[in-house]
């Protein structure tokens, strides 16, 4: 039995790490993440999730753990940005305002699914153009859901959060350590 993380997301990686999951093989699976027309944020993620897990390569025994984050704001999915106007769009949207942050966690073992998603809320204080500007030059936009990561330099931009950080980050701990131990992981009396 190998662990495999379907993810090239070092936030996954190293959060696995808090709670000594390490991943034998990384695998980041390649699927088209365009939403349907009219999909709502959390079946989205969801299902993300769920097609992420099922494309990467594994052997019956193996565990595989796939996830997925969407920034939403009402029934509006904010993905990756493509650029950085469109990360400033992104942030003119949120600026002020509160947002859903959806992380789905899919876990497969062979013809077996495990799966939770977990909603949070952030609220992001209102942004002076400083510090838009501030934010863009970083580039810590790049490669994030809704064009930043609470875990870096917009950290200074949420001044409340309810829900879970980890969740926020990438991946809710406590739900993956769950669903991993469903599907037979080992886990060496660590802190899960």
């Amino acid at each position: 039995m190998q662990f495999i993380l379907g993810s090239g997301s070092p936030r996954r990686l190293e959060l696995l790490a808090q709670i000594g999951v390490v991943p034998d093989a990384i695998r980041a699976p390649d699927i088209d993440e365009t939403p349907h027309k009219a999909e709502l944020p959390r079946p989205y993620c969801a299902r993300m999730a769920r097609e992420k897990v099922a494309a990467v390569p594994a052997e019956t025994d193996d565990i595989v753990l796939c996830a997925d984050t969407t920034v939403a704001l009402g029934r509006r999915i904010l993905g990756k940005p493509e650029n950085e106007a469109e990360a400033e769009a992104f942030l003119r949207l949120m600026s002020g305002r509160r947002h859903k942050v959806v992380t789905a966690v899919a876990v497969i073992r062979g013809e077996k699914l495990w799966q939770r998603d977990v909603q949070s809320t952030v609220k992001m204080k209102s942004l002076s153009e400083p510090e838009i500007r501030r934010y863009l030059a970083t580039g810590d936009w790049r490669g994030k859901a809704g064009g930043y990561g609470i875990q870096g330099p917009a950290g200074a931009l949420i001044p409340w959060i309810s829900g879970s950080f980890t969740a926020i980050v990438g991946l809710p701990l406590a739900e993956a350590a769950n669903l991993l131990q469903a599907a037979g992981y080992p886990f060496d009396g660590g802190a899960a």
